[in-house]
C-alpha cells in the first residue's frame, strides 16, 4: 500500500492558533445578520468579533477571502471543486470515512484532527457534523464569462434568504447541470456562506455564479434592452396577471433553436416579499408568470426557490434543443 499524502496535524488545544480559521464561526453567523439587519433570534451579537470577518468583497460578506464548508459530502464536493482548499478540521470517526478524498489534497494541505469536544469548543456549535474544510474564494467568475456560455442563466435580484439561495443552486444543478450560471445583485447574501453552501449540497461551487451592481448594469453588459438574435433575452418572472404564460415563451424559444437560431435567456427572479423591482421590470423583453390556481385566497405567489426550479425545468429542456 502507498504512504498516505495526508498532512495530518493533530489538535488538541481550542487555543491553538493553527485552527484560528475556524474559531467562533457562530458569532461570525450572528455578526453577518446583524450587518444585513436580520432578526438575532434574541441573541447578542459580539462586539469584540474580528474585524477582518466584516469586511465586504464584491456585495458579499468575505471571511479574509475564505469560506466555510461543513459536512462530508460539501467537503468532498469542495476538494473535487475549482475552488482552492486551504485546510481540512475533522474529527478522528470522519477521517476513517472521508479518507479517501483527502488523498486528493496536495500534500502541503493541513488536515487538522481532533476531538468532537475540540472541534465544537473551537467553531462555538455543535452541528457540523464532525468535519468543517476552509476555502479560498479566488477571483470569482465575471459577468462576462457568464454571457459567453449557452445558459441557462438565472439573475437573483437581492435575495438575502440562505436557504432560497442555496435551493435555487441546488435547483439549477438538478435541472440544468453545469450549464446552468448565477447572476446575483449587490444585495444578495453571499452564495458561499456556509448555511448556502450547505443547503445546495455543495452546489454553489460547481454552479459558476458572478455579481453585478444591478439588473440594469447586467443589461447594458447584455447589449441593452431588445438585444439582438443570438444574444441573451432577460425574462422577468412575476405573478402579474399581465404576464404571459412561461410555457408559451418557452415553447417559442424552443421552436426557434430547432430552426437553428440561437435564443439565450437569463430569468430575473426578485427578493422574498416584493418581488422584482420595478427598475427591473423595464429591463426584461419579457414578462412571463407561472400560472397558478389560485384555489386558496391567502396564495397569490410561490416560493422564489420552488419557481426557480419549475422554471429551469421548463427553460432547461428548450435551450437543450438544437
Amino acid at each position: 500500500m502507498a504512504p498516505s499524502r495526508m498532512n495530518l496535524i493533530p489538535i488538541e488545544s481550542i487555543d491553538d492558533p493553527r485552527v484560528s480559521d475556524y474559531a467562533n464561526l457562530r458569532d461570525v453567523e450572528l455578526l453577518q445578520r446583524a450587518e444585513m439587519g436580520l432578526e438575532t433570534s434574541g441573541e447578542n451579537v459580539p462586539g469584540d468579533a474580528p474585524v477582518h470577518w466584516r469586511a465586504r468583497e464584491n456585495g458579499g460578506s468575505a471571511h479574509r477571502g475564505l469560506f466555510m464548508g461543513e459536512g462530508e459530502l460539501v467537503v468532498r464536493r469542495m476538494i473535487d471543486s475549482p475552488f482552492e482548499v486551504r485546510s481540512v478540521f475533522l474529527t478522528p470517526t470522519r477521517l476513517k470515512s472521508i479518507g479517501d478524498a483527502l488523498e486528493r489534497l496536495a500534500p502541503c494541505v493541513p488536515v487538522y484532527v481532533a476531538a468532537p469536544r475540540v472541534l465544537s469548543a473551537v467553531v462555538g456549535f455543535n452541528i457540523h457534523r464532525g468535519i468543517l474544510a476552509c476555502g479560498v474564494r479566488g477571483e470569482g467568475t465575471s459577468v462576462g464569462r457568464l454571457l459567453d456560455r449557452d445558459g441557462p442563466l438565472l439573475v437573483l435580484e437581492d435575495l438575502f434568504n440562505h436557504d432560497n439561495i442555496g435551493s435555487i443552486f441546488r435547483n439549477a444543478a438538478a435541472l440544468a447541470g453545469t450549464r446552468a450560471g448565477v447572476v446575483l445583485t449587490e444585495k444578495c447574501a453571499d452564495p458561499l456562506y456556509r448555511k448556502c453552501i450547505r443547503v445546495s449540497v455543495g452546489n454553489v461551487l460547481s454552479i459558476p455564479f458572478a455579481r453585478v451592481e444591478s439588473v440594469e448594469a447586467l443589461s447594458r453588459a447584455r447589449g441593452g434592452a431588445g438585444a439582438p438574435a443570438g444574444g441573451w433575452e432577460l425574462w422577468a418572472l412575476s405573478p402579474r396577471g399581465d404576464a404571459e404564460p412561461l410555457r408559451v415563451a418557452v415553447e417559442e424559444v424552443a421552436r426557434a433553436r430547432r430552426a437553428g437560431t440561437a435564443r439565450r435567456v437569463a430569468l430575473m427572479l426578485g427578493s422574498e416579499g416584493p418581488g422584482l423591482s420595478e427598475s427591473a421590470m423595464a429591463c426584461a423583453d419579457r414578462l412571463v408568470r407561472i400560472p397558478m390556481r389560485r384555489s386558496h385566497e391567502n396564495v397569490d405567489s410561490l416560493n422564489v426557490a420552488v419557481a426557480a426550479a419549475i422554471a429551469l425545468h421548463e427553460l432547461g429542456s428548450a435551450m437543450e434543443v438544437e
